[in-house]
């Protein structure tokens, strides 16, 4: 749904956003590192964060922010969490969205301040200051690209995308840049993503849309099961379409919530793709369930388990780790009425494993993406997450992260 011909556009394709990704010395990697997006008008802003009990300093600092309504900037690193870093970590996460806000001229309060990396590492603030002071000497239209690949650590590339609607008679526009490949685990997924838009819309409106999204696209991913004390997701919302302001739920605001919403999902996709070490995307279907939480824990289950996900690394059609997730996930269920399929293909069926080719089955298996349909008949309520592989390459990047 992203318009490829703007896709490096990102954060900067909506009108009066700018953006920059600098190196501050901050990843051990000397890569990329810091990065702001701005708006010099106001915007309205959005926030979903972690629900950690231990999150991190940028998490409670944002969260503030969040709650004044309003907002002109992001600022965020990669490299170092700054959490479980006490009191220190909290003045340190204060201390960069006053640098930000000095150098923009705008309050502190009205600055984002995002972290992702190690957990228990106190920020550099000699690296951060001389970072932040850079990235905004070098905010422009093109530096979305920059900034994406500033907050990333182990993902594989910087998930970005542009698109735009018509809300009465202005094209809206919206960016957006993401991170997010391990410690992925809903409420939310260690992932970090900044959506940008120049729609004009009540502040109040916004943050709904944002929260009852979020509950269907990035609380339904699953890489690992682990669920990290950075995570967040914002969105900046500065009106410079000069759109006809969005005070309720009218038709307007059901355009804005349907892009809305197809950003969110088209991310969390491409996050859970991205995985650590992953070799296979996973789509996990749960049908006829008597309501939509039963059917969500059901597809964690699956999600999660580590003998499943091996399952699909390995090509190995062993279906019955799949029912074993299922009847263990704390949901009732009936095992004469439930049926698990793999890529279309009945494997088990109400009660018993099922007759099938074993060589198209297993060329099911060898795809990249695949798609695990389990029916319930139950009810009438459905949910689908997303997740990945277990592979070597999980084992190793976890083995050895230090960035």
């Amino acid at each position: 749904m992203f318009s490829e011909k703007h896709k490096s556009a990102g954060v900067t394709y909506p009108l009066g956003f700018t953006a920059a990704g600098v190196r501050a010395g901050i990843k051990k990697n000397g890569n990329l590192d810091v990065a702001v997006i701005y708006t010099e008008k106001e915007a309205a802003v959005a926030g979903v964060f972690t629900k950690n009990l231990v999150a991190a300093a940028p998490v409670h600092v944002s969260k503030i922010v969040v709650g004044t309504g309003s907002a002109h900037a992001i600022v965020a690193n990669a490299g170092c969490a700054n959490a479980c870093t006490g009191e220190q970590g909290l003045r340190d996460a204060e201390k960069m969205t006053e640098i930000t806000a000095q150098e923009l001229g705008c309050r502190s309060d009205d600055v984002i301040v995002a972290s992702t990396g190690v957990i228990g590492v106190n920020l550099p603030m000699d690296k951060m200051e001389s970072g932040i002071k850079d990235a905004v000497k070098n905010l422009s239209r093109e530096g979305s690209v920059n900034a994406g690949n500033a907050i990333i650590t182990t993902d594989t590339y910087s998930k970005a995308g542009a698109t735009e609607i018509q809300i009465g008679g202005k094209e809206v526009r919206f960016g957006v840049i993401a991170k997010g490949s391990g410690m992925i685990q809903p409420n939310m997924a260690t992932m970090l993503c900044f959506i940008t838009t120049d729609a004009a819309i009540e502040q109040s409106l916004l943050q709904e849309a944002l929260s009852e999204i979020t509950e269907v696209t990035f609380n339904m991913i699953s890489v690992d099961g682990d669920m990290s004390t950075n995570d967040m997701v914002t969105v900046l919302a500065n009106g410079a379409a000069e759109n006809p302001k969005i005070t309720s739920k009218n038709e307007d605001y059901e355009k804005f919530y349907s892009a809305l919403k197809n950003i969110c999902t088209e991310l969390s996709k491409r996050i859970a793709a991205d995985g650590e070490g992953a070799t296979k995307f996973l789509t996990i279907n749960v049908n006829g369930a008597e309501n939509f939480g039963d059917a969500k824990q059901v597809a964690m289950s699956v999600a999660k388990s580590p003998l499943v996900k091996t399952a699909f690394f390995g090509e190995d059609p062993n279906w019955g780790r799949v029912i074993c997730a299922v009847g263990y996930s704390g949901v009732k269920i009936l095992p004469e009425k439930t049926v698990v399929k793999f890529g279309g293909i009945p494997v088990y069926t109400h009660g018993v494993g099922a007759k099938f080719d074993d060589e198209a089955l297993r060329k099911v298996m060898s795809e990249k993406d695949i798609v695990i349909d389990i029916e319930l008949g139950l009810g009438e309520t459905s949910a689908t997450v997303w997740s990945c592989d277990l592979s070597y390459g999980y084992v190793k990047i976890n083995g050895e992260y230090t960035t």
